[in-house]
């Protein structure tokens, strides 16, 4: 397990019960967490003075109930970087804290590499990897097919003072995305993709993790160069063992370099507990 335990704007105060009790910067949220599946509070007087509750409704889906006036949207910093935050539907704030692992690991890849890197950013989300690239120095292709998301990751690149920095945002389906930049010729060194259980593509295009990851990552070796740095996988798919991302990349990536795979996680605060958070496979040169 790697653990994000470098963070000074986020933790968690206390889990019982499929809840987190959670602190971003100064707001204080309850969500919900499928893993915390035992009943007992660390520290009960913690979750007495809150400002928001995502409730899960048994009819699905659920919504925040405020207990008292809190921002809008705000900031959280990580270390150099500045992330946009606000509650939003099921249960998300826009960011994913246990990505810290994967930020400091890309960063340190690319400072390493003592090279121009080009990054293609598939699924990007609100940018956090996008972010934390282009920090280190690396030029970004980010890509995810919500216009909305991508409006909140070049939000998310100006907070951390990296807007002149050279970042193409692409709202588009990643398959049709992929297969352009093959026909174009363009080549990346470094691939990053966080694939959701399920989605739709911007024109309905059905996405399903067990049916599509293997043949989309077969079909992003087309696209690496001939001297790439590192191709990563984040998952959140419930079932899924990190094994299996590893799996994909050895009978994919015919490179010379290093295979792994884990599991991510994020600390309790006074405590020796620890939540499981989602997966990664990777390979790096």
């Amino acid at each position: 397990m790697e653990v994000a335990n470098n963070w000074k704007d986020y933790e968690i105060l206390d889990m019982a019960n499929g809840e987190k009790l959670e602190r971003w910067g100064d707001v204080i949220l309850i969500r919900p967490d499928p893993q915390i599946i035992w009943k007992s509070k660390s520290f009960p007087k913690k979750w007495e003075n809150t400002n928001a509750r995502y409730n899960r409704s048994s009819a699905g889906g659920g919504g925040w109930k405020y207990n008292k006036k809190m921002p809008e949207n705000w900031q959280i910093k990580y270390k150099e970087l500045t992330f946009n935050i606000k509650p939003m539907g099921f249960k998300h704030t826009g960011l994913f804290p246990e990505q810290a692992v994967n930020w400091d690991w890309m960063i340190a890849k690319i400072k390493n590499s003592k090279r121009d890197i080009k990054v293609l950013n598939l699924f990007a989300y609100t940018g956090g990897a996008t972010v934390a690239c282009s920090y280190a120095g690396a030029s970004v292709c980010h890509v995810d097919s919500s216009k909305g998301m991508t409006t909140w990751a070049k939000e998310n690149v100006a907070s951390s003072g990296l807007e002149k920095r050279p970042i193409r945002f692409i709202v588009d389906d990643v398959v049709k995305f992929v297969n352009r930049e093959i026909r174009r010729e363009n080549k990346y060194d470094a691939i990053i993709m966080d694939p959701p259980s399920y989605g739709r593509g911007t024109n309905g295009e059905v996405w399903k993790f067990e049916e599509n990851i293997a043949d989309l990552v077969e079909l992003c070796t087309k696209v690496l160069s001939d001297n790439p740095l590192f191709f990563l996988i984040n998952s959140y798919t419930t079932g899924i063992s990190s094994t299996v991302l590893e799996d994909i990349l050895r009978l994919n990536i015919k490179k010379n370099g290093k295979f792994s795979h884990g599991e991510i996680g994020l600390p309790m605060r006074d405590s020796k507990l620890i939540l499981p958070c989602g997966i990664y496979g990777k390979w790096e040169n």
